[in-house]
């Protein structure tokens, strides 16, 4: 048999992360079988460097929200084109999603109608299971996923009453939270004293995200400074192009702060006290390390009321995909109108305590229990190699 094809599509930072593991786990697992692959994507650039040809980059057209999304609109279209022609003339023998629901969607019907014997696998499904409104986009999931591998037990509960052959593999973090350095030797090499309360600051990894979130979080850093002398900031970059306008709010704020770039993110999360942070895959890093931390996000105000008078939609009683795990209220989460820079101080100021933070690493374990055991990407790539082989697994 000669060099199997796979595509895979994701988007963003947190995507491009998570397909790169899973990448690297196909290889590997592929070597084992005796099968040679080659890996096609759309995506970014660690799935780019874990061995994938990427046919576009996604990460700077990813977007939340209404208005977010127009900017992006007419790139997702271009590059849905794009991605059709190539798969035309370069059919694959498997595709995997990875959440990314506006673009991989319509690029899972576009793959089920064109190549109907292909499999497809939704691998890190969208967090309908929390956020739906109604069944229209779980329908349209099912409509185009063989197999789903679901990496949080309330996921592969709900896909499954929906209809969908599941399997719980597990979340993927599990596993690469193994190759964080320890907290020691994280503080050492960024040069913390032990006397140094070290807050990681992480509030971007999409353009929205520098006017709606970056201005609240450094300014609830401004107040937390006044209140904190032995405190430093430290921000690590999603994306390196961020940096000037990173630098332009540090100095606006007159924070005591070191901007990073992308490849020291995970060292400085091993390093931190206490993070304030975006609500998205990051806050599961941190938990997973032990670090306390602050869950802030908010949209546009337009797009926020558009949504709640308009589309009547609810915002569900958990974001932190933490507190979602167990739908437990693990960390403090600051949405919307109630993510003001006093609001963020104060949850800081109480968090940094002693039994706050005791309380927060009980509810990390309990957390790390329900994300499954170590071997999650080799478990995924087992899956999708049986599949692309022409066998599947009962849903477990």
């Amino acid at each position: 048999m000669g060099k199997r094809r796979l595509f895979i599509s994701t988007g963003e930072v947190s995507g491009d992360l998570q397909g790169a593991i899973l990448i690297e786990s196909l290889f590997a697992q592929a070597r084992l079988q005796g099968i040679e692959l080659e890996i096609v994507a759309i995506g970014g650039p660690r799935m780019a460097a874990a061995g994938a040809d990427l046919i576009g980059d996604t990460q700077r057209i990813s977007s939340i929200g209404l208005l977010e999304a127009l900017p992006h609109l007419m790139p997702m279209l271009l590059l849905k084109k794009q991605v059709e022609r190539y798969l035309e003339a370069h059919p694959p023998d498997l595709v995997i999603l990875i959440d990314y629901i506006a673009v991989n969607t319509p690029m899972g019907s576009f793959v089920r109608q064109r190549f109907p014997k292909v499999p497809i696998v939704y691998y890190i499904a969208p967090q309908e299971w929390a956020w739906s409104i109604n069944d229209k986009n779980t329908n349209a999931i099912a409509r185009i996923t063989d197999r789903l591998l679901a990496i949080f037990p309330e996921e592969a509960r709900y896909y499954e009453g929906h209809g969908l052959p599941v399997t719980f593999v597990g979340h993927p973090l599990v596993d690469r939270i193994a190759t964080f350095p320890s907290r020691e030797a994280a503080r050492a090499e960024l040069g913390i004293p032990p006397e140094q309360i070290a807050v990681v600051l992480s509030a971007a990894s999409r353009q929205q995200e520098l006017k709606y979130l970056v201005p609240r979080v450094f300014a609830a850093a401004q107040q937390i400074q006044a209140q904190l002398p032995q405190v430093k900031f430290w921000i690590p970059l999603a994306i390196a192009e961020f940096e000037p306008l990173v630098r332009s709010f540090v100095e606006q704020y007159g924070l005591r702060a070191e901007i990073l770039p992308p490849d020291q993110g995970k060292t400085v999360l091993a390093a931190a006290d206490l993070a304030i942070a975006k609500s998205g895959t990051i806050n599961l890093e941190l938990a997973l390390l032990k670090v306390p931390q602050v869950v802030v996000y908010a949209l546009n105000p337009i797009t926020a009321w558009l949504g709640r008078h308009v589309l009547r939609f609810k915002i569900p009683t958990f974001a932190c995909p933490v507190n979602l795990v167990q739908m437990q209220p693990v960390v403090t989460e600051l949405l919307q109108e109630e993510m003001t820079p006093e609001n963020i101080c104060q949850a800081v100021m109480v968090q940094i305590t002693p039994e706050a933070r005791a309380r927060q690493r009980q509810g990390y374990d309990a957390m790390a229990e329900a994300l499954g055991k170590p071997g999650v990407s080799d478990r995924a790539a087992q899956e999708i190699l049986l599949m692309l082989n022409g066998f599947s697994q009962p849903s477990a």
